[in-house]
């Protein structure tokens, strides 16, 4: 009996999880993680950045191979390295919200996430002009409140599918780079982390393995795009700032 609860509590908990943080349910509504294309397009996506000097190598590399990419960029990290969010905008990269503070327990104090998203969204306007229409969440964690607090400021949810599960764990770049060649489809949009969360660290492992990946994928002539352009989105709001 207590075997048969236990199981019961797993299949739950594996359920919650699909529904709430995976990268591919679709219940509560539209979560892109990839487009349907037989073209060789893939969108590259960096989380809980910027994070020096991490970030800015990664920039770097990208302007040496001539490519863009999208940065889901942290409020608390915004502040800390104004001049690295500016270089990402200058170098023509997209921007995107991915909170304020990045915090886990706040998504317990308030259901709709509503302060994290807004304040980030007009950190963001102040520190470079420009409104970013796409959001994803930290940990990809959404319900219904949080996707109403999203339309209501005119934002896009982004989700996308993890270069390795351990990825943030630091493992090696030769380990995270055969993951992600293995998730690297047409169409896919595939997620990274130049920072961990709002708190910075090292991620070197993963600026290296963004750099065999990218090489790799070249090699299969694969063109690299924003996620903007993958969906066929405006990258940015033409809203005028809130009052």
């Amino acid at each position: 009996m207590l075997a048969f609860l236990a199981l019961i509590i797993i299949l739950v908990i594996a359920l919650l999880y699909w529904l709430l943080m995976s990268s591919y349910s679709q219940l509560f509504g539209y979560f892109p993680y990839k487009i349907k294309t037989n073209k060789k397009v893939i969108a590259l996506t960096f989380d809980d950045g910027p994070n020096d000097p991490y970030t800015s190598e990664l920039l770097d590399y990208l302007k040496q191979k001539k490519l863009r990419a999208t940065f889901f960029l942290v409020g608390k990290n915004i502040k800390k390295y104004p001049s690295t969010v500016q270089r990402i905008v200058n170098e023509g990269h997209l921007i995107a919200n991915h909170s304020y503070s990045h915090s886990f327990f706040n998504y317990f104090k308030s259901l709709s996430f509503k302060k994290e998203i807004e304040s980030n969204q007009e950190l963001i306007f102040k520190q470079t002009g420009l409104r970013p229409a796409l959001y994803r969440p930290p940990w990809l964690f959404r319900t219904p409140f949080i996707l109403k607090t999203l339309k209501s400021n005119f934002l896009t949810p982004v989700s996308g599918i993890f270069c390795n599960s351990f990825e943030v764990l630091r493992i090696s770049p030769e380990k995270i780079t055969k993951s992600a060649l293995s998730h690297s489809k047409p169409g896919s949009i595939i997620i990274f982390h130049d920072g961990i969360e709002g708190k910075g660290g090292d991620r070197n492992n993963t600026i290296q393995a963004t750099k065999l990946l990218i090489d790799q994928l070249l090699a299969k002539n694969y063109k690299f795009v924003t996620v903007a352009e993958l969906l066929e989105i405006k990258p940015y709001q033409s809203l005028p700032p809130k009052s």
